[in-house]
């Protein structure tokens, strides 16, 4: 099985998938944030399969920052993706992409096991 992971490298988070799926022995195919921005497509795309307030990180230093104005673009998927676009820091991460369409946010090793 082939998965697609998105996140950024250097996140914590990520290292934990990373290990549980090389423990697992599944290939996966890993999209750095940093290295090529997420495509809006792409963004409405995780955002029409589990919603935006799914999607935006609201834990991290990016969204803590915001002032209120920047929050309340968040509100929408017509302001939000932009934003997450130009600061995809604020992705939630990691999302993980299934080859039947379904997608889990997050670490958490149970979910994922579900899905392989």
């Amino acid at each position: 099985m082939s998965l697609t992971v998105y996140g950024i490298k250097n996140c914590n988070t990520m290292k934990k998938t990373f290990d549980f799926l090389e423990s697992q022995g599944i290939k996966y195919e890993f999209i750095d944030y940093k290295k090529q921005k997420p495509t809006s497509e792409l963004l409405q795309s995780f955002i029409e399969k589990v919603g935006l307030e799914a999607v935006i990180n609201k834990k991290g230093m990016t969204y803590r920052k915001m002032d209120e104005n920047q929050r309340k673009a968040l509100e929408t998927s017509d302001t939000a993706i932009p934003v997450l676009v130009d600061n995809s820091s604020m992705i939630k991460r990691p999302i993980i992409t299934y080859p039947d369409g379904s997608i889990t946010l997050g670490f958490d090793s149970e979910e994922i096991s579900q899905k392989l």
